[in-house]
């Protein structure tokens, strides 16, 4: 990661390692940053903003500490000097500073880096695994085979897909991104679409977003 990674703070939306994100890029502080990035490593950290957020939006609302490095993957820039960007996640990390100097924000940030787990922890994701593509087999039937989770799909890249794609709440996501372990984020995340379906008996299973 660079000394200082550029932060886009955003109230909606939480990025997983491994996953693509499309991003449209307005605001002439973050066109800043995106012609930066794109000047450099490429490299943007997402982070969510905490509530309250919008008492300070212009100015530099807290964020959880916990965020995602993506990297600009594509990046289209418009006549009027928006940018349409995608970006796909690269690994978690922690703030541990923030830098002040430019218009958008920066940070000093440390890599929050997971182990490959023992033999038991695999074996425990696979289980949960299972249990999603269980839980989501009717959100999936309804969509038709376009949606069909693919059998070679690395259960890391699966899981993390569901997290940011599932139509969870922000702070769930939040939630999620912050375990400290793939098999805990794997359980959690199926404990989450259990108990979701257990209140929402009437709409059916959480839904993919498009």
């Amino acid at each position: 990661m660079s000394d200082l990674l550029p932060l886009f703070p955003l109230p909606n939306v939480v990025l997983f390692p491994n996953v693509f994100l499309p991003l449209h890029i307005f605001e002439p502080r973050y066109r800043e940053m995106v012609a930066d990035a794109l000047g450099g490593d490429r490299m943007i950290g997402m982070a969510l903003l905490k509530p309250g957020w919008d008492h300070d939006y212009e100015g530099r609302p807290a964020v959880y500490p916990i965020g995602c490095t993506g990297l600009i993957t594509h990046a289209e820039r418009l006549d009027d000097g928006r940018y349409n960007i995608v970006l796909r996640g690269v690994e978690r990390f922690r703030i541990v500073q923030e830098d002040q100097s430019r218009s958008y924000r920066r940070a000093v940030v440390e890599a929050v880096v997971e182990g490959r787990g023992s033999a038991d922890d695999r074996i425990a994701v696979q289980h949960q695994r299972a249990k999603l593509e269980t839980l989501l087999a009717p959100t999936i039937e309804r969509a038709g085979a376009d949606l069909a989770i693919p059998s070679a799909m690395a259960d890391e890249d699966l899981v993390h897909a569901l997290a940011q794609y599932l139509d969870l709440e922000p702070i769930e996501k939040q939630a999620l991104l912050e375990k400290t372990s793939l098999r805990s984020r794997a359980e959690s995340l199926v404990e989450l679409l259990e108990m979701k379906m257990m209140t929402s008996r009437a709409s059916g299973p959480p839904h993919l977003v498009h």
